[in-house]
């Protein structure tokens, strides 16, 4: 029974990453098909791959010195012992994952010829985005997920065990080697590639395998279990439609990474209102708000302020995320599952950041 539960929740996940993959349209530069068809053939992908290896150990130890740069001061402002980061270890294991995602990049081969994939008949036809975005979805992010979904979540207990705000350290270590390596591809391979690290970066920062084990001990009628099944699929979709609010909510916005609209910082917008659907997830499972409490809450205290991203935002779209998830839910499903809401919502309350002096920077709602 466990093992069906937690194959379910993994399947249910994949199943939504899928649906929800979106190929940047801005990116489609190349308007020939065959060059489409180089890149992803075995030939192609070895090369990409062989690219991005010849520089991984170089980028590592560069976006250590970034995430060094970025969040030094928190150590002793946080009072984190030192010890707990080790800048070689973090770099080490980072360079590993990297290493094996590129590897099974290599590995996986087209299911099916691009040319049928695509449907054109004529090798000079402009190059079909739901088509591109088809073959993308094909060749990687959910067996990726499957391949390396528990490693990475091994990696998380890992680096969580001893004192949860050193994620932080290891979160901006993965999201700065992204976004090196992609930076040396072209547009079309920044879409295939970048498929590939989005897995990364989900699973590190999100607690999906404490979600899965957690749901695992739950029986198949729980309330809960049945909420987070209802919710899961539409977390992308959330996650999307809580961002494009608070885009018109903040026009003129910025963060220490840019603007609202700019498609980078909209990444990590999309993907952190995820990583709070994935964090009550597992509260509501667990039936505590130790995950919530002991290391969600710690992180976003350390990192930020330090990224300049204001408390009135995130109150903004905690709102916006209370009344989503509760338009989603059955009466039975909210009265288990809105009461780790609102444990979550009075955490990041005003009168809990008027002790950092920060009270200014959070909506009165």
């Amino acid at each position: 029974m466990a093992k069906a539960t937690v194959q379910s929740l993994a399947h249910q996940w994949a199943k939504k990453y899928i649906e929800n993959l979106q190929i940047n349209s801005q990116n489609e530069s190349s308007k020939q098909p065959h060059k489409l068809a180089d890149i992803v053939s075995k030939a192609g992908r070895e090369q990409t791959a062989e690219k991005l290896m010849h520089s991984l150990r170089f980028v590592s130890a560069q976006a250590w010195n970034k995430t060094e740069g970025l969040l030094a001061k928190e150590i002793y402002r946080h009072r984190i012992n030192p010890r707990l980061i080790n800048p070689w270890e973090i770099a080490a294991d980072s360079f590993r994952i990297y290493e094996k995602a590129l590897l099974i990049y290599t590995q996986q081969a087209p299911p099916r010829r691009l040319s049928v994939v695509m449907g054109l008949d004529n090798q000079y036809d402009d190059l079909d985005k739901n088509a591109l975005e088809i073959y993308t979805e094909q060749i990687a992010p959910s067996q990726l997920a499957s391949l390396i979904g528990e490693e990475i979540g091994e990696l998380q207990n890992k680096y969580t065990a001893n004192d949860p705000r050193v994620k932080g350290f290891v979160s901006m270590q993965l999201h700065y080697t992204s976004q090196m390596l992609l930076e040396m591809l072209s547009p079309t391979e920044q879409m295939l590639v970048g498929a590939y690290f989005k897995v990364i970066d989900d699973h590190f920062y999100m607690p999906l395998q404490r979600s899965y084990q957690a749901a695992a001990k739950l029986d198949y009628d729980s309330p809960v279990l049945a909420a987070v099944q209802q919710l899961l699929p539409e977390s992308t979709k959330i996650a999307k439609k809580i961002n494009e609010r608070v885009i018109q909510l903040y026009p003129g916005y910025c963060s220490n990474s840019g603007a609202l609209t700019d498609p980078t910082v909209q990444v990590s917008s999309i993907r952190d209102v995820e990583m709070f659907q994935v964090y009550l997830w597992v509260c509501a499972l667990e039936e505590n708000i130790a995950a919530i409490q002991q290391e969600l809450f710690p992180l976003c205290v350390m990192l930020y302020p330090t990224l300049g991203v204001k408390w009135e935002l995130l109150r903004q779209m905690l709102y916006l995320l209370g009344k989503e998830i509760r338009s989603r839910l059955t009466a039975e499903q909210a009265a288990k599952f809105m009461p780790y809401f609102q444990a979550l919502w009075e955490m990041f309350s005003p009168d809990v950041f008027a002790a950092l002096g920060e009270e200014g920077n959070l909506l009165a709602i």
